[in-house]
């Protein structure tokens, strides 16, 4: 009952949100859901996140692309308030396509095969989870205090006990979040998810069996999914790539640049404390000079004031080095008395000729024994304007390298997220806007071509598709439905007249027939009964497999059709012959012979006209051998075995068969009991043994013809 009352529930609801706005609805309800269980765990202060079943509830119920879109929005809300959330939206991307992929497969179908998803989800989570905080400058990592209780082990490093202790916990989550998703699904009706899935198809639903065929049609090289992916995953990797060398060059200049402005403020600041017209003062007597402690303090205090400044110092560039003023202690390094003289630096021997004439320079980086660093040097002028010495500070570029890797992993874990959802929204347009509906017309197409079903059934078949793209793909669909359509109606036109032409095409040879039967006052509607005991014998041979591989339906018609036009070439033979009441004699014998002959001479002038027509061909052999014997012995060409023609070979027995059952003006009728004996003891001799053995087997049959004519005659 209370199931009943669900699925109405969500019939009403799915029946009141219509096409594709339910997917839109969908992806709503995925990112509530992961938002309220995100915010409970949070409230309730568990180690877990469950911020994925929205998402995965969307990726089985939804498809692909629902369930990216949610993981996506998901991280993108949470950066509002958690900036470094926007970084590992791909994360959520990658489980909405590992469940799309599990569910899609019914790999979910066993329940062993949980474990499996759990762990790729955990280890997509926790591990590339883990990965990120190494690379990305700022950023956290979560529950910590579990990664220092591994760390403590003494088993672990610090980088194996987050990278562990992140998988672990993620298994335990993504464990949690599966069960929930499965539970939910048990509560969801069929009817509910078949209407989701209808919204994504830009056609009606077709069988699993057809589905399964019709994902699985053979290309002659790679299909237009294949290609297009290909392409598109080219160009996105190909722009990914541009884009982000740019960026990088971009933010690496900028970065030194901004280190620049930071050396330039604090050098010029520097040499403003500085007073030119005492340097050698300073030079001389160091902390002893007046006003000298004092300028020390300053410049700590400028180095200080930000942490790139690494070192701040005063030299007096002369020819034999740098002379020193003032050089400030570090953690790492002790400061240089004053006088003290320091070789020139091999990465400012271009620059001391200008130094030495108290000219600028450009600022310049350096890597050596010092670190990686910018310096800049700013001249100190005396009253008289003449540059004294020069004050420089040094800013560290070790942060340019963290910083640009942190930089770089952002632009990548951005790109890895939206290529993921250009991605899966390309594969669903292709899969369900051109693969699947081209795919279907072709296989409901080829069922009509090939099937050799031109009716109303087959064209309603192709339209049952309904294909609704609003595209090329539609107006491919309407037309192929036309074509159908006019197909059927003109196979439908083709097949009425072929049907008269048949019926006239028959009704002409039995004219002809009774034409020539006429003449023969001896024979009373033999050519009917002769083509009734054609078929009869014909179709016992084909129940019983006797020469079955020349018995086609096609075969059997033609000899059916052509069985009355067997004694055309009676219509040469005078009437004193056909009509004489006594028995013939010799010479009047060999001319009722040379009917035989005469019907294939008749009939092969009607093929000559009519060449196409594969039932004169056998009217030909019935004709021109339906008297010979299977012994050799019978006319007119003394044929034997299978060298007779079947259709003659069978119709040498209806036409015996008639004469002994008929009475003529000559004899009497046999009975019929009497006339199967005679043309049983003609087996093997007379008639083709195999031909005698259908006719036996179809006596009953052969007994009703006989009896239903001599009722009237």
């Amino acid at each position: 009952m209370g199931n009943n009352n669900t699925d109405s529930v969500f019939k009403k609801i799915t029946n009141e949100i219509s096409g594709r706005y339910r997917i839109i609805v969908l992806c709503l309800a995925g990112i509530l859901i992961n938002y309220i269980l995100s915010l409970a765990v949070n409230l309730l202060g568990l180690p877990l996140y469950i911020d994925n079943v929205g998402t995965m509830l969307c990726a089985v119920l939804g498809g692909w692309l629902p369930g990216v879109v949610v993981g996506l929005a998901n991280n993108v809300i949470n950066s509002i308030t958690d900036p470094s959330s926007i970084y590992y939206g791909f994360i959520s991307t990658l489980i909405a396509s590992v469940t799309t992929l599990f569910f899609r497969k019914g790999r979910l179908k066993k329940p062993v095969m949980v474990i499996p998803l759990v762990l790729i989800l955990a280890l997509i989570g926790g591990g590339i989870g883990t990965f990120l905080p190494w690379f990305l400058d700022g950023i956290p990592f979560d529950q910590e205090f579990f990664h220092n209780r591994l760390k403590e082990t003494g088993l672990l490093s610090h980088a194996q006990a987050q990278l562990i202790g992140n998988i672990l916990l993620d298994i335990l989550d993504k464990l949690i979040t599966t069960v929930i998703v499965l539970i939910a699904l048990r509560f969801i009706p069929e009817s509910f998810k078949e209407n989701l899935r209808g919204s994504i198809r830009m056609q009606a639903k077709i069988s699993e069996e057809e589905y399964e065929e019709v994902r699985h049609i053979k290309c002659r090289s790679a299909s237009v999914r294949t290609r297009i992916i290909v392409v598109l995953t080219i160009t996105m990797l190909l722009i990914g790539a541009a884009s982000s060398v740019i960026s990088v060059m971009v933010f690496h200049n900028d970065t030194i640049n901004e280190h620049e402005k930071y050396a330039e403020g604090a050098a010029t600041l520097a040499a403003s404390m500085i007073d030119g017209d005492r340097v050698e003062d300073y030079i001389t007597n160091g902390d002893a000079a007046e006003g000298y402690a004092q300028i020390e303090k300053i410049l700590y205090d400028i180095r200080e004031s930000t942490p790139d400044i690494k070192y701040i110092y005063v030299y007096k560039i002369l020819e034999d080095g740098c002379h020193v003023v003032f050089d400030l202690d570090t953690d790492e390094l002790e400061g240089e008395e004053p006088g003290t003289v320091i070789p020139f630096d091999e990465s400012f021997r271009d620059d001391v000729p200008l130094l030495l004439a108290g000219q600028p320079i450009e600022p310049i980086i350096t890597d050596d024994t010092y670190g990686w660093l910018l310096t800049v040097y700013k001249p100190v002028y005396d009253s008289n304007g003449k540059c004294v010495c020069y004050a420089a500070a040094d800013v560290s570029m070790d942060r340019l390298r963290l910083n640009e890797r942190s930089f770089f992993t952002e632009m990548i874990s951005l790109f890895l997220g939206i290529f993921i959802l250009i991605l899966s929204f390309v594969w669903q347009m292709v899969e369900y806007n051109i693969i699947m509906p081209v795919n279907t017309m072709a296989h409901r197409s080829d069922i009509f071509a090939f099937s050799g079903e031109f009716t109303k059934a087959s064209v309603d078949r192709i339209r049952s598709l309904d294909i609704r793209t609003g595209d090329e793909i539609e107006n491919l669909y309407l037309s192929i439905l036309k074509m159908s359509e006019d197909s059927v109606k003109y196979v439908n036109d083709i097949n009425a007249k072929n049907e008269t032409i048949s019926k006239m095409q028959n009704a002409l040879i039995m004219v002809l027939a009774d034409m020539v039967e006429s003449r023969d006052k001896n024979t009373g509607d033999h050519v009917r009964k002769t083509a009734a005991y054609v078929e009869i014998i014909l179709r016992e041979m084909k129940r019983k497999g006797i020469y079955s591989e020349m018995l086609t339906e096609e075969f059997i018609q033609h000899v059916i059709d052509s069985a009355p036009l067997h004694d055309v070439g009676k219509i040469i033979i005078p009437d004193a012959i056909l009509n004489k009441p006594g028995k013939l004699t010799d010479e009047e014998f060999e001319t009722m012979k040379k009917h035989t002959s005469a019907g294939s001479e008749i009939i092969s002038k009607v093929i000559a006209i009519v060449p196409d027509s594969g039932y004169l061909h056998e009217a030909k052999n019935l004709a021109a051998y339906h008297h010979e014997k299977w012994n050799g012995r019978g006319y007119p060409s003394g044929l034997a075995g299978e060298d007779i023609p079947l259709s003659a070979r069978v119709m040498a027995v209806a036409d015996v068969m008639d004469a002994l059952v008929s009475r003529r003006s000559y004899k009497e009728p046999f009975t019929f009991e009497k006339a199967c004996e005679i043309i049983v003891e003609g087996k093997g001799t007379h008639f083709d043994p195999n031909i005698i053995d259908a006719f036996v087997s179809a006596s009953d049959e052969i007994r009703e013809v006989t009896e239903r004519f001599n009722k009237y005659n």
